[in-house]
């Protein structure tokens, strides 16, 4: 049975968020109109500025994106995914990038979990040597058109159910396993890991490290430290 090492993407694989570069290229190229960045625009300032919470500014451009989606064509939103995996794919921390090819190495089964729309996901991932990639599935109706509906969003809500799904689907163990994010909202899926490894974590997460003496690895610039 694979070992299993389980990774967050954004924020902690990625050096920003895929849903708010696609996003940002879907207004760019004409898909969702340019008002739409308002949505968010005054949130994104206030985080900027330490003066507003990332929480709140990724929460309105999750909701900006469900807004508009509804419509838009499954080949445009796949052009838009493309230019972001063109422009960043590269775009990654060192640790979690040198963990993954170590890992792989290791012949470790490497899963991705995320809230970010899956079809872009799995072109990032793949480039990475992910075995299999899980995020946040968008219904597709007529005429090959996003409806704006998530599909089974509560399986998605839940990392700790997926990597349980995935390890009897996959007959992988949790022996040896390892784990890495970067908020709360990973706490579920590092607490069934062997080893948690807390990457770049925001307060919540830093605290629940601390308490319960999981690793805590920052990158700052060129430098990798422990605390």
């Amino acid at each position: 049975m694979k070992k299993v090492a389980i990774f967050d993407v954004d924020g902690t694989i990625f050096r920003s968020s895929l849903l708010i570069e696609v996003v940002d290229v879907l207004i760019e190229e004409g898909f969702f109109p340019a008002e739409a960045r308002k949505r968010y625009d005054e949130e994104y300032k206030r985080w900027l500025d330490r003066k507003g919470d990332y929480q709140d500014y990724i929460g309105m451009v999750v909701g900006t994106f469900i807004e508009y989606l509804k419509g838009v064509h499954y080949a445009d939103f796949m052009h838009a995914a493309e230019i972001v995996l063109h422009r960043h794919q590269d775009r990654v921390y060192r640790y979690t990038r040198d963990l993954v090819k170590e890992l792989k190495r290791k012949n470790y089964y490497l899963l991705a979990i995320s809230q970010s729309p899956k079809s872009i996901l799995e072109g990032f991932c793949k480039a990475l040597g992910f075995d299999k990639v899980y995020g946040r599935l968008y219904e597709i109706g007529a005429e090959s058109r996003f409806t704006g509906n998530v599909i089974d969003e509560h399986l998605i809500a839940n990392k700790a159910n997926i990597v349980r799904r995935a390890v009897e689907k996959e007959g992988l163990s949790l022996e040896g396993s390892i784990g890495v994010g970067d908020t709360e909202g990973d706490i579920p899926f590092l607490e069934l890991v062997e080893t948690p490894i807390c990457f770049n974590p925001n307060s919540e997460l830093y605290r629940y490290a601390r308490i319960n003496g999981w690793k805590v690895v920052v990158e700052r610039k060129d430098v990798i430290y422990e605390l």
